[in-house]
Parts: C-alpha cells; structure tokens; sequence
C-alpha cells in the first residue's frame, strides 16, 4: 500500500483497496456520519437552551417541552435518539436521596383524622397539601414551608425562614389564602407537626372556615404530594445545593417556584404546566 509521502499517511484511494471497499462507499458513510454529528449538535444546543431554565429536566418532559422547537429545526427527535444523545454527552439528571428530619409529632396538641383517603380530587383549591423541607446553608439549615394546591400542583403558598417556628408555615398558609379566589369547602392536608397542629395555626384554618387533615400514622405515603414537590424543587431546582446564607437561599426559593409554576411540565397533568390548570379550573 502506498503511502503519501507530504501527508504521512495512506490516501483514501489505497484505504478503500485495501478493505476492497469503492471510494464512493466511504463518502457515504463520511456524509452520514457528519450529518449525525450535525444533528446531535443541534440537539444538544437546543437542550442546553432549554435547560438554562430546567437544569435538570428529565427525558420524558423535554420531548415534549421542545417537540416544537425540533419540529422548526426539521429534527425527528424520538425518546430513545434523545436520551441516546444525552447520556454519550453526559447530559442525564440524577435523582438524589435526602434525609432530614423537620416533623415533630411528639405533642400535646390534637390531631386530626384524615379526610383525603381514597379521595378523587376534581379540582383546584379542594385539597391543599402542607409541608416542611430543609435547605442547607454555609451557617445551617434554613425551612422552606410549602402549600401546594393537590389538584393542579402549583405552589400557592410559601416561605423560607431560618428556624422551625410556627411562623414559617403560618406565612405561607396566609400567602395561599390570600391568592385564592374561591376556597369554600377546602381541605388543608399535612403531617402531624408540632406547626400544623399548634393552636395558632389551627384557630387561623377554623377561622377561614378550612377543613384540618393530617396523616394518620405520620407517614410520608399518607402525604406524598408534598414530598414529591420537595424532591423535584431539589432535583431539578438546585435547592439541594448550600448556599451561601438564609438570604441566597430566599432568592434561590423564589426562583425556583416560579419556574416550577410557570415552565416545569407535569406527567400527572398531561404534560402541562401548574399554573396552566390552575388558572383554567379556578
């Protein structure tokens, strides 16, 4: 086999002898090759456009969250091609596991029965899901109080406090009142904690006319919306990260909710947004 002296290596001519293989088949494969190198390219930037927002958006949700964006870049992206192209790119999410304890049902305070077992919930504002989740900081953990609506999963109330008062919990719960248009006949679900069964916050939901439901044996089975919403602000939201003091992390929280609220397509509501069926069924 010859081998050109001025490029130091053998021509393609010679290659194509040698494995008995025409010129022209080898500019097919080289044309094919290159042109799924472009479209993968495409992909991948289309992905990391997407992610500025969801950073750790799943397969499943950015097939559909940018069946259109590929569609306008004449790209036929099918799930197993997508997640082909992100896992050789080391593009997949992982989930992670926590563990921090923020429930204290060891009280005096009375606990209530609970009254969303084996319920069908039909519509926004019938059941709101209450809980306590931890975010780490340079000088310790700080609480993030969440009240999500069980229908639509949007995020109707909130708030980040650096301790485990009763505070906290009583400021999300008023933010949630105060956005809702129409709460007759709600529900307020949460675990046995020594906050959502402290008096102060049980006489504000007897005074909104709020029906109180806790888990029954404190388990997280018995409330696995909140937790859910917990893992998926962590997962996808960096909210799992340590940030750098109480006021980062507000900032942080603020964002992520909203993103959450506004962008973050949901399986459960067939690929739609939280606030796409809230505003549509309230």
């Amino acid at each position: 086999m010859a081998i050109d002296k001025n490029k130091g290596f053998a021509s393609i001519s010679n290659i194509c002898e040698c494995f008995n293989l025409k010129r022209d088949a080898y500019y097919k494969y080289k044309n094919r090759a290159d042109k799924r190198i472009l479209i993968e390219q495409q992909i991948i930037q289309i992905v990391k456009k997407r992610r500025k927002s969801l950073p750790r958006e799943g397969v499943r949700k950015l097939i559909k969250s940018l069946n259109l964006e590929f569609k306008k870049q004449n790209l036929k992206v099918g799930r197993d091609t997508l997640f082909k192209v992100l896992r050789e790119n080391n593009m997949l999410t992982l989930r992670k596991k926590y563990s921090c304890r923020t429930t204290n049902s060891y009280h005096r305070f009375y606990k209530y029965n609970n009254m969303i077992k084996d319920m069908e919930v039909t519509k926004p504002n019938q059941v709101w899901a209450a809980d306590i989740t931890y975010i780490r900081t340079l000088n310790g953990f700080c609480y993030l109080a969440l009240i999500t609506d069980m229908y639509s999963r949007k995020i109707v109330g909130y708030d980040l406090s650096d301790s485990l008062e009763l505070k906290g919990c009583v400021r999300a719960l008023n933010k949630a009142v105060y956005q809702a248009k129409n709460i007759k006949g709600l529900i307020h679900h949460s675990d046995r904690g020594i906050q959502y069964c402290s008096n102060v916050y049980t006489q504000i939901l007897k005074r909104k006319k709020i029906n109180i439901s806790m888990t029954e044996e404190n388990h997280c089975y018995e409330n696995a919306l909140a937790e859910r919403v917990n893992g998926i602000l962590k997962d996808e939201f960096y909210l799992d990260q340590t940030f750098m003091n109480t006021e980062h992390a507000k900032r942080a929280a603020k964002n992520a909710i909203k993103l959450y609220n506004q962008i973050r397509l949901h399986l459960s509501l067939d690929f739609k947004t939280p606030n796409m069926v809230y505003k549509l069924s309230a």
